[in-house]
Order: C-alpha cells, then sequence, then structure tokens
C-alpha cells in the first residue's frame, strides 16, 4: 500500500527564518521552498565577467550591480529568488527592514545551465516581468557563444535579440553599455565544465 506525503508549504516569514540560518541558499516560490544547485566555474566567470566589464564602463554613474547573493521578492507571484546579476538604477528598494531583498531590479542577467536553461527561459521570465522596474532579460548559454536580449519597448512589448560570436557586441538597451561576447566568455573552457 502506497502512502501520499504532503507537501509543506511555509509562509514567506518561515522561508526568511529558515534561509537566514541555513548553509545553502533556497528559493521560495508561493509557499514552497526549493533548494538551488551549485554554480560551474564557467557559469561563474561568465557572470564575473560582465560584472567586472559594466563596474569598469560605468563607474560613477547612477547603477548599482550585484551578483548571485542579494535576494529578489516578486510579491505578484510570492517569490524570493537569486538571480545571477541584478544591476539596479539609483538606489534599491528594499523589501522589509534590511538590505538582504531588493525589489527594484532594471536588469536581470541568468547564466543558463542544462537544469536551468527551461525554467530561466519560461516561468521565470515570467516572473521577471512582472516587476515594475524591469526593462530588460539576459540569458547567457555557457556552453557555448549564445546570448538572449530580451528589451521592453516603449510599448511594453519584450523584443528578442540573439547573439552567437565571440565578436558580436551586446548593446544594453536600458542602459548605455555594450560589450563584445569575447569579453564576457573570457576564461571560458567550453570543452569542460559540466554540471555538477
Amino acid at each position: 500500500m502506497q502512502t501520499l506525503t504532503q507537501k509543506r508549504y511555509y509562509t514567506p516569514e518561515e522561508y526568511l527564518e529558515l534561509e537566514a540560518t541555513a548553509e545553502y541558499k533556497s528559493e521560495y516560490r508561493d509557499g514552497e521552498i526549493l533548494p538551488m544547485t551549485g554554480g560551474t566555474t564557467n557559469h561563474n566567470k561568465i557572470a564575473l565577467n560582465f560584472c567586472v566589464n559594466f563596474k569598469v564602463a560605468l563607474r560613477g554613474q547612477k547603477y548599482e550591480i550585484f551578483i548571485n547573493d542579494v535576494r529578489l521578492w516578486i510579491p505578484r507571484y510570492r517569490i524570493y529568488t537569486y538571480p545571477d546579476v541584478m544591476v539596479i538604477e539609483g538606489k534599491p528598494v528594499y523589501q522589509g527592514n534590511g538590505t538582504t531583498m531588493v525589489m527594484n531590479p532594471l536588469l536581470i542577467i541568468e547564466v543558463l545551465s542544462q537544469s536551468t536553461k527551461d525554467y530561466d527561459r519560461g516561468d521565470q521570465f515570467q516572473y521577471y516581468r512582472s516587476i515594475p522596474d524591469l526593462k530588460e532579460y539576459i540569458t547567457i548559454d555557457q556552453y557555448n557563444f549564445h546570448v538572449e536580449q530580451f528589451a521592453k519597448n516603449s510599448e511594453g512589448k519584450w523584443v528578442l535579440s540573439e547573439y552567437e560570436t565571440a565578436d558580436a557586441i551586446l548593446a544594453l538597451s536600458a542602459i548605455d553599455f555594450q560589450v563584445e561576447l569575447s569579453e564576457i566568455y573570457q576564461g571560458v573552457n567550453f570543452e569542460s565544465d559540466g554540471e555538477g
């Protein structure tokens, strides 16, 4: 005889309490707590390369860039998540009293992995689109040169541009910044670094 185990649902407050003392990061999706997988060295290099180029090019301007450890709250879907890279124009709008949960990214970047690429391109992007301040969403493949850029135009429609060669130039729509894909992928070895 089989017994069904009931799924446990948590309040946002319970999740935050558990997350404060957890050894590993987890996401919160409307009552469910989902452990996050570890990243690969290629994943890390790509996110860091983008951030370094962005930070140098926009030094002294009104943008703040956050990588991987700052939590994003998406109220419409009751989700806490950790995007790979977030850029905020001006000052962060925090959820709650601390400085660990932001709500107003202008740009989000996700480095795709085999286990997350479908989610990052599908449901996750749907959740992100509910953020009023978000104007641009970029996915970066870590296994070959392939970047997808979704930019929100003046009519509120999301327009896709793709880049697939080392010399292609990713020009942001919401921010005056551009970078060659070879810079984003600097030091990345496509022959190694499978999922871990």
